[in-house]
């Protein structure tokens, strides 16, 4: 069940849009759903569907296709490393190989102390700055080096 402020986020969300075009506020609701509960399961994806009067298939289909939907707990800071050609060719693997041993996980995984989950993503748009990350969907990090990971990493580690 959705909570009464994920619904209070919904709705005005939904303001946005015609009322024949509720499932236009897809991305958002999945978005309020995850910044609540960290994550989206797949009731909370059922409960999206339902409020939005769309097809559960369809809110799956989004929440499987874009990077930035957590679909397992993926830790309080989720960093998201880009991996494509762009971030790649500027050095986006070594910057994932630093981050893994820093941290003693993989893609896909979380600390032990469930602070800190990485992940790869898509193209984020910011190619100027390779390679980049993003924390938890919410800042962009760029122009990546051992320090200024170590740097974010401490920071992140104090909230």
């Amino acid at each position: 069940m959705l909570s009464d402020q994920v619904q209070a986020k919904i709705d005005r969300e939904l303001k946005k849009y015609p009322a024949d075009q509720k499932q236009s506020a897809v991305m958002s609701a999945l978005r309020f759903v995850q910044d609540e509960k960290g994550w989206i399961s797949p009731d909370d994806m059922a409960d999206v569907a339902a409020y939005l009067g769309m097809p559960q298939m369809a809110v799956y289909e989004v929440a499987t296709f874009y990077h930035m939907y957590n679909l397992k707990p993926m830790g309080k800071h989720t960093l998201t490393v880009c991996t494509n050609l762009s971030c790649t060719l500027c050095g986006a693997l070594d910057t994932v190989k630093y981050i893994e041993t820093k941290l003693g996980i993989g893609l896909g995984e979380v600390t032990p102390d469930g602070k800190f989950g990485l992940r790869e993503g898509e193209c984020m748009g910011a190619c100027i700055d390779a390679p980049l990350l993003t924390v938890s969907n919410k800042k962009l990090c760029g122009r990546l080096s051992p320090e200024k990971i170590d740097q974010l990493l401490a920071e992140l580690d104090k909230s």
